[in-house]
């Protein structure tokens, strides 16, 4: 199917036919609404007859993947898919269900935000919209949104952006201006489901062929997860390699370039991934790559996974929207540190490296759900403990860890940089070290 542009079609393009619509008791739209907006109930009408739909918006229950899920699809026929006073009343409803049936919600907006025609009645669902929300996000369940064409306004702002997970269809308008009450002179390429990808405010862009299998694929994971705590990966070095006689031959094996990485790991581990993307503030780290696997016995365990670079701010803040998100899931978390630290240039510093590394200790060390964490190259000072599980930190033979580099250190101490490998030496940063310092568990076999 091409682009839904109907919201009966955008929930065929997810669920088939497998959709109960729940029912609603409205009758005709009376008086012109709340202000007595002349010409409102005529145009209310002229929309349902046109669309064939009785409001802006269709709520009910879809098998997605084999997964049973709470659909809230918009129709942007209807008056623009505005928000009225009767949409938030079926949203909330749609939600309330959701919560009282523990499924997930899945929304499908296409939405030019609050209907003029009822005025601060309409602009209040937003808080109505946010609240129901917010509780469905407090019951432990997921909330998924997939973005269409266009998607602007309160409508994203909240049902939206709004949710755990935000995918969108290629193309889509999305933002919250709308087109007609932008600057003159504003770039429309700002203002789309690519640019908002860009900039850490949207997850993925999924082609509708493809969408269908996507969410499946999602709402599976989120809603099977793994019982306990999740086991830390086997290491993938060679395994007759002798443990590392020295810290500077340490830090050497730790740097080799062919040394096994993040991704590596993670495709060994997991028989499925689904990365997020972006810290919900405006930046993207390819750095620091999270998301959520399935294990082979088809349960779920979240990930966040330091990549080998220095770890930007947007990297931590991911980290930490990971976490807490698998917190509300019951989602157990395991985390690969590998980084030979935060990213310390100027950039870093204005986009707030230290307090998004704050979040990140607290978002772990507050975490109900068990936190794995395996150290599988470079431990870099506080980015790298920032990652780590207190007291559940293993390492893999090709790593090291360290309250700083140890060239960094010698700088410090004002040693020469000859110095620096009896540095490494004397900061007991080899694995074996870390096991008798009592810092990580155990070293990890292949």
């Amino acid at each position: 199917m091409s682009d839904p542009t109907t919201a009966r079609e955008a929930i065929a393009l997810v669920a088939g036919d497998d959709f109960t619509e729940f029912p609603f008791e409205e009758g005709p739209l009376a008086h012109d609404g709340p202000l007595g907006w002349p010409g409102y109930s005529a145009a209310h009408a002229r929309a349902s007859a046109r669309t064939g739909e009785t409001e802006s918006v269709v709520c009910g229950t879809g098998g997605i993947g084999g997964v049973r899920a709470v659909l809230i699809s918009f129709e942007f026929g209807f008056l623009g898919g505005s928000l009225g006073e009767r949409t938030g009343a079926r949203v909330a409803a749609a939600h309330a269900r959701a919560r009282a049936r523990r499924l997930p919600v899945v929304v499908l907006p296409a939405t030019g935000g609050s209907r003029m025609h009822e005025g601060m009645r309409a602009l209040l669902q937003l808080q109505l919209l946010a609240g129901e929300s917010a509780l469905t996000r407090a019951a432990g369940l997921p909330q998924i949104a997939v973005l269409r064409d266009p998607t602007t306004g309160g409508g994203w702002a909240t049902l939206g952006a709004g949710s755990d997970v935000v995918l969108a269809l290629p193309g889509a308008q999305v933002g919250f201006a709308g087109s007609r009450v932008r600057p003159p002179d504003a770039d429309p390429a700002a203002y789309t489901a690519e640019a908002q990808l860009a900039h850490g405010h949207v997850d993925a862009i999924v082609a509708p062929d493809a969408l269908r299998d996507t969410l499946g694929r999602w709402l599976s994971l989120l809603t099977r997860p793994a019982e306990g705590r999740a086991a830390a990966p086997r290491a993938l070095g060679d395994p007759d390699t002798p443990p590392a006689a020295s810290g500077r031959e340490a830090v050497a094996r730790a740097r080799h370039a062919e040394r096994p990485r993040a991704a590596a790991y993670l495709d060994a581990h997991f028989s499925v991934l689904q990365d997020i993307s972006g810290d919900r503030a405006g930046g993207v780290d390819p750095g620091m790559r999270c998301g959520f696997g399935r294990l082979p016995d088809g349960r779920t365990v979240a990930y966040a996974a330091q990549c080998g670079t220095a770890t930007r701010p947007a990297g931590f803040r991911t980290a930490t929207r990971l976490v807490r998100l698998a917190d509300r899931l019951g989602i157990p978390v395991l985390t690969l540190v590998d980084t030979p630290g935060a990213a310390n240039d100027p950039a870093a510093e204005h986009a707030g490296a230290g307090p998004a590394i704050a979040e990140l200790f607290a978002a772990v060390a507050t975490a109900r759900v068990p936190v794995t964490s395996l150290l599988i190259g470079e431990g870099g000072s506080g980015g790298a403990l920032a990652l780590a599980a207190p007291g559940h930190l293993w390492a893999t033979p090709d790593s090291y860890f360290s309250v700083i580099a140890p060239e960094a250190a010698a700088s410090i101490l004002k040693r020469s940089p000859e110095e620096s490998a009896a540095t490494a030496d004397q900061l007991r940063l080899r694995p074996r070290d870390l096991v008798d310092l009592g810092v990580v568990r155990g070293i990890v076999e292949s």
